[in-house]
């Protein structure tokens, strides 16, 4: 008698097939646009395992088990993301200031180069037998598992994620909370993806969903301003003497973090209220 495997494994098993392909085509070279595709297969991948371990909630560590062989790679990944952003900045000022900062341009190329060669040894250094392994675990642990339980472990999922929400609504929005918000409402716009893909009611009316995908959107120039104002400060931090042309640019991103956090935080606030009563 063949066991059913839950119809959500399927939306697993083509994630996990595109990250793989990801993996062996970085595995060749590094270049910063297929890791951050791979980044994002990863963050749902491991939203996955967060879902089966919901699940299997017996099972205390079934989801760090699951993404565990992973988690090295996807911190790196992220870091390329995180660098892709500052690169980005450093060009547009550039561009918009007509003039050059060579000492930070090579600076962040050196950063670049390290990272990459440390991202590149970890893909080339580890076995596929993890992705299969991965899979194999998953598939097993999504056999017989009710629609109505995939439901509940879902809502419980989001409800932790409002939880976040509940104390970032009672206090000031700093960096850290931000960040977290972001990461927040990936998670949840994932998970009421799924619940959609298995052809139930998602939890939020069709509005709320539009001002989560544009809070989202609203946090990701606040985090390109967060990561660049990080990565010139950091720079600068040793040194003595600063040109003016870099004390004007890190006042001009203070400045502009300012409106930028004011924006969201509003936003934030709004959102709360309606999905926080």
């Amino acid at each position: 008698m063949q066991v059913k495997i839950s119809p959500i494994f399927q939306v697993f098993e083509q994630q996990h097939a595109e990250a793989k392909e990801l993996f062996l085509t970085l595995g060749k070279q590094i270049k910063s646009k297929k890791a951050i595709e791979l980044y994002g297969k990863l963050s749902f991948l491991e939203v996955y395992g967060d879902l089966l371990a919901k699940i299997h909630f017996e099972k205390e560590s079934l989801q760090f088990d699951f993404f565990a062989p992973f988690s090295k790679l996807q911190k790196n990944l992220r870091k390329i993301n995180h660098l892709k952003l500052v690169e980005k900045g450093l060009r547009q000022r550039e561009l918009n200031q007509d003039l050059t900062y060579n000492s930070y341009s090579t600076f962040v190329d050196k950063h670049k180069k390290g990272l990459y060669s440390e991202t590149f040894d970890m893909v080339v250094g580890s076995s596929l037998k993890v992705w299969d392994e991965f899979l194999a675990k998953s598939q097993e642990a999504s056999k017989q598992i009710k629609p109505l339980t995939i439901n509940t472990a879902i809502n419980q999922l989001i409800e932790e994620e409002l939880e976040f929400f509940h104390i970032n609504q009672r206090q000031r929005l700093d960096s850290k909370a931000l960040k977290d918000l972001f990461e927040g409402l990936r998670k949840i716009i994932m998970l009421e993806n799924l619940l959609l893909y298995l052809g139930f009611n998602s939890i939020f009316i069709d509005s709320i969903h539009a001002e989560m995908e544009g809070l989202k959107e609203n946090l990701k120039p606040w985090y390109a301003n967060h990561l660049e104002l990080q990565s010139l400060t950091h720079f600068l931090s040793d040194k003595e003497d600063v040109s003016k042309k870099y004390i004007a640019w890190v006042k001009d991103l203070h400045a502009e973090k300012k409106s930028l956090t004011s924006k969201v935080e509003k936003q934030a606030q709004s959102l709360f209220q309606k999905i926080l009563a």
